[in-house]
């Protein structure tokens, strides 16, 4: 194809990563961001084999394994009864996979300065609300109808929120969730708690608690922990008027050993409010605008999978664009490439949701006492392992990338490259 001007909406991981791709294939690319300085939003989220094989594909694997926190395993376990109701371990399927959880200060901070030394331009405090088709350009729009810039392409990844795609007569309107979460991002100094796992406790699905173990966000930083609490977005203010002294009691009171966590909490605005929402554009553009992560496909964020689940758009976009020999047939692609990844994910995320948040009692009955006794029969575990890692479909064919070898990165460390051989063929039995 040839050499494109092309716009990219938002500087989240997303529109950074997309950015790297095209502009690394010889495309001209800037990016348009709505904040004057771009910056990181949340706390941590825990990065899957799937995007992990996208940094890896940028040339920023060891950047990011350098900053963040590996994960075996997602523990979860009754806050009343002690008895474990989740229990995933990434090496219950074979090929060496975990995960890394990271601050998203992190992800940012790594691809952003990627996209700086690439030279790639960065417009912010552009806030922009619409498109219009000129033949083969398209036209940005902010509020006041003025020009944003006119490109061959318009790539939208500025979230689940994007007015751009609320626009679009492929995306059907938002919905809100009715649960999100206060996250905080805080020291682990003198905390107990595992540091290879995400942890978790529930009082049947009305409560979760999580502590996630979230690296560094920069290099020479100290290692923190991602804390969550889970809660109806409604319950928000009846919460904050009960005062912080309430809310830390109840948490105390479920989960002890997080008492070092909340001594370091003494405002509410040291936790963000996380509201999620579910839209799904149907296909992923409209013309020559094409919608990458939360504003294709957005959801309830199980694990991080957002983030994880954007930058396999962005790589599959790249490959599409690679690939095809005009902008239609590349979009077409695209949506080819990402709808069964997609379309799996929503339905994983929208039937697994209720069984940890719900008013429902009966599915945290089910939950505790059915499921977790399945998941401990083979095949489950290792299903839920790949579910968990985002590859129970090959998300990486697709979307023109090999899987990382994460056998070569384990046996390198230990500096047993000359068994590699004989431990794969193990790890394939």
């Amino acid at each position: 194809m040839k050499q494109l001007d092309i716009g990219v909406v938002g500087a989240g991981p997303a529109g950074l990563a997309v950015a790297l791709f095209l502009s690394r294939a010889g495309h001209r690319v800037e990016i348009l961001e709505r904040f004057d300085t771009p910056a990181p939003v949340g706390s941590g989220l825990l990065m899957q084999p799937t995007g992990l094989t996208v940094l890896a594909a940028l040339g920023l694997f060891d950047t990011i394994q350098t900053l963040g926190n590996r994960i075996d395993r997602l523990h979860g376990a009754d806050a009343v009864s002690g008895r474990t109701v989740l229990d995933v371990r990434y090496d219950a399927a074979p090929g060496g996979r975990y995960g890394l959880a990271v601050q998203r200060a992190a992800l940012f901070n790594t691809l952003h300065d990627a996209a700086v030394a690439d030279g790639i331009t960065i417009r912010t405090g552009i806030s922009l609300t619409s498109t219009v088709q000129h033949g083969e350009r398209v036209v940005l729009k902010d509020q006041a109808l003025r020009d944003g810039g006119d490109y061959d392409l318009v790539i939208d990844a500025s979230g689940a929120r994007s007015l751009l795609a609320a626009g679009s007569k492929s995306a059907p309107a938002i919905r809100d969730l009715t649960y999100g979460a206060f996250w905080a991002t805080l020291d682990g100094t003198g905390a107990v708690y595992d540091r290879t796992a995400l942890s978790q406790r529930y009082d049947k699905a009305k409560v979760m608690i999580g502590l996630l173990p979230a690296g560094r966000a920069t290099v020479g930083d100290s290692d923190k922990v991602a804390f969550f609490w889970s809660l109806k977005i409604a319950d928000v203010e009846a919460v904050k008027a009960a005062g912080l002294s309430r809310w830390k009691s109840v948490i105390r009171d479920y989960w002890p050993e997080c008492q070092p966590f909340l001594d370091q909490i003494d405002d509410w605005d040291q936790l963000t409010l996380a509201r999620y929402a579910h839209r799904t554009a149907l296909p992923p553009y409209c013309g020559n605008v094409v919608f990458i992560g939360d504003s294709a496909h957005s959801t309830s964020p199980q694990l991080g999978q957002g983030a994880n689940m954007a930058l396999l758009d962005a790589a599959a976009l790249s490959h599409a664009l690679a690939s095809s020999v005009d902008i239609p047939s590349a979009l077409a692609a695209y949506a080819r490439a990402r709808r069964n990844h997609v379309r799996l994910f929503q339905l994983l995320s929208l039937a697994f949701t209720p069984f940890y948040q719900s008013d429902s009692a009966a599915i945290a009955w089910v939950r505790d006492r059915l499921v977790s006794t399945i998941a401990k029969v083979p095949p489950m575990p290792g299903l839920l392992a790949a579910i968990v890692a985002g590859t129970v479909i090959d998300p990486f064919r697709s979307a023109g990338l090999t899987e990382h070898d994460w056998l070569a990165q384990r046996y390198q460390a230990d500096g047993a490259l000359p068994e590699l051989a004989a431990v794969r063929s193990r790890a394939q039995i």
